[in-house]
């Protein structure tokens, strides 16, 4: 079974990448146009902002972030590309089955902690039961591809092979071959990710913050729990069980009493807004061109689809 914690921080990507390229102190000389300034997206809401509810909270990375609309366009395009590219091998493959959403439902949403004093009331720091109820039956059921797992097929599907019955099978195969038509990696949104998970984690040491941490661990020992940061609660190995005890939802209940005291979330959230910003200003021209080239993988898909049909 799988528990979600409420942080569901996307994968982190390596601090001590080396950058490389022109220094960043050359400017144009004396009579030279200067370079067109990069165009700064800002992010669509999609549900109306409530002060009380994280979830209607965006950060300024999420305009250069895929949406979910279009993760699913990709994917499906995708999936239609592999599927052809199989049957031409005399395989038929039916994708995974997508496994039903679990936890958050936005990037803001868990990313602070828990916020829903009713689900908390029930589960604690854990998703709603039908959720995970769910998701678990699907996983037990399977959430494969039909391949078998080393069969002909699956070598196709992974480029395993380099021929099937005298025919030459495309580098990474199948999968391969549709991810390259359609820049299916466009989604990993790399530049973004990494303001996104680097802002994170250095508005944990901005000023307003850590006192605003100081603030909820204070009033968290006042109801007899000791935790440093918001997150150490919902992190607390005792809860990392199946089963939702008492002690896990009086914590939880007292969690949010304290981040309704100390207004916590929306501290950190302000401060982590504010780095995004800086860096999306200061990144503009990468994050840009890798927006670009999502929205050609959205439309290449679009393309991809409607060509099958």
């Amino acid at each position: 079974m799988a528990i979600v914690k409420p942080l569901r921080l996307l994968s982190v990507l390596s601090l001590a990448a080396v950058l490389t390229g022109c220094s960043g102190d050359e400017s144009p000389t004396a009579g030279s146009p200067a370079a067109p300034k990069a165009e700064i997206l800002k992010p669509k809401a999609t549900l109306k902002y409530d002060p009380a509810n994280p979830a209607t909270w965006v950060l300024p990375i999420e305009g250069y972030l895929p949406t979910d609309a279009e993760k699913k366009q990709i994917m499906q395009a995708r999936n239609t590309l592999v599927s052809d590219c199989m049957q031409g091998y005399g395989f038929s493959w039916v994708p995974a089955p997508e496994l039903p959403p679990l936890g958050p439902k936005t990037l803001v949403d868990w990313r602070y902690g828990i916020h829903d004093l009713a689900l908390s009331k029930e589960r604690g720091y854990k998703p709603s039961a039908d959720e995970q109820a769910a998701y678990d039956a699907a996983v037990n059921k399977g959430a494969v591809d039909g391949t078998t797992s080393d069969g002909p097929d699956a070598k196709t599907l992974t480029g395993a092979v380099k021929e099937i019955n005298g025919k030459s099978v495309p580098e990474g195969g199948c999968s391969g071959q549709a991810q390259r038509q359609i820049s299916a990696d466009a989604l990993e949104a790399k530049a973004a990710q990494q303001v996104s998970n680097d802002a994170f984690l250095a508005s944990q040491q901005d000023p307003k913050v850590t006192k605003a941490f100081k603030a909820w661990s204070d009033c968290m020992k006042g109801k007899g729990y000791s935790y440093a940061k918001p997150l150490d609660a919902s992190d607390d190995p005792e809860f990392g069980s199946q089963e939702v005890t008492r002690r896990e939802i009086t914590t939880a209940m007292a969690d949010i009493s304290c981040r309704q005291t100390t207004s916590v979330a929306k501290i950190w959230f302000d401060a982590e807004s504010a780095l995004q910003q800086a860096a999306i200003e200061k990144q503009a021209e990468k994050l840009g061109q890798d927006r670009k080239r999502l929205d050609e993988a959205v439309k290449k898909a679009a393309n991809a689809v409607a060509a099958t049909r």
